[in-house]
């Protein structure tokens, strides 16, 4: 073969495997495009097939209604079960400050302290079947119960009013430490506890009744 033709022949084949090279590479391109495109393909409300559907959506987790808002307690389809498929209304909690107190001497049962608790106006909550938090003096001495068996819920609201009665001092000894104000609160955790004077009293192992809704239950024993 002489020179000029095995140029031209090597110049063609270059440009034939060139040829069938590009080929190849265009095929393999459209076939991966061809397969992102189905492996993407959008799922009805446009979110992609396979991904997560957000919480508070259509079909998506909990956490929120149809609309993505959160369903508060209390509203329909929340509360407590009555046992009849329906449902009852979660009250609200009383605080301290939800809460017109007043705290006067009474003579009964050998002298004690009676509370009273009634709702603020407009303001409807519910005290716990739990005993009231009394606590006195700068080192917080907290009152024990009183009582053996447990109080029942109590709901404040309008003219209903709440009693508990506290004995200041337990023990037969002159001991004490003598105070003119008790500290109230609905449980532990109540951020605003109630000071309540009470007049000159002398504290020792102090103890207090549940909320009770009739002032001559909430007499504190000896």
């Amino acid at each position: 073969m002489s020179g000029n033709r095995r140029h031209a022949f090597l110049v063609s084949a270059a440009l034939v495997g060139g040829a069938l090279l590009l080929t190849a590479c265009q095929d393999s391109d459209a076939a991966g495009d061809t397969g992102a495109a189905q492996g993407s393909s959008a799922a009805p409300g446009g979110a992609p097939s396979g991904a997560a559907t957000p919480a508070g959506t259509p079909g998506g987790g909990k956490g929120g209604d149809a609309t993505g808002k959160g369903t508060a307690a209390g509203a329909t389809g929340s509360g407590a079960d009555t046992g009849a498929g329906g449902r009852k209304p979660v009250g609200q909690a009383c605080g301290a400050d939800d809460i017109a107190w007043s705290a006067k001497s009474e003579s009964q049962g050998g002298g004690y302290i009676l509370v009273t608790a009634k709702a603020k106006p407009g303001i409807t909550c519910y005290l716990p079947a739990a005993l009231p938090t009394v606590a006195f003096g700068s080192d917080g001495t907290q009152a024990g119960p009183a009582e053996q068996t447990a109080g029942r819920q109590i709901q404040l609201s309008g003219g209903t009013t709440a009693y508990a009665g506290v004995n200041p001092k337990t023990t037969k000894d002159n001991g004490g430490k003598e105070l003119d104000s008790i500290i109230v609160a609905v449980g532990d955790s109540d951020p605003n506890p109630a000071s309540l004077p009470v007049g000159t009293i002398t504290v020792d192992r102090p103890v207090v009744t549940n909320w009770h809704t009739a002032a001559k239950d909430a007499v504190p024993v000896k």
